[in-house]
């Protein structure tokens, strides 16, 4: 929620001292319209935009639709950074897979 209010009110902070493009608002926007479920759990409530290779390496593919992954706030702590915001998972996307696919199939 507290990313929804942010990215209504056009605050995103800067990044390892990068400021963020003034287009990332409308990039953000625009992926959550297209992949508009949390690709672990098909939740629909507190998405997030999950860079894949992180904005403070990476701040040439802020704007990559390819960087950016859909996982709501949990599993963007869990998945995307294994519990802590300074680290980052390289495999999120097989990992969140993986793990739709266990979802899926549970009993």
């Amino acid at each position: 929620m507290i990313n929804q209010l942010k990215a209504w009110l056009g605050f995103f902070p800067t990044f390892g001292g990068v400021p963020r493009s003034s287009k990332w608002r409308e990039v953000r926007k625009q992926h959550l319209m297209i992949q508009n479920v949390c690709q672990v759990c098909t939740t629909t409530k507190d998405l997030d935009c999950h860079h894949i290779l992180p904005y403070f390496l990476r701040p040439d593919l802020e704007l990559e639709s390819s960087n950016l992954i859909t996982l709501c706030t949990p599993h963007h702590l869990l998945f995307g950074h294994f519990m802590n915001y300074k680290s980052y998972n390289k495999d999120v996307v097989a990992d969140a897979q993986i793990w739709f696919n266990k979802i899926d199939r549970r009993p």
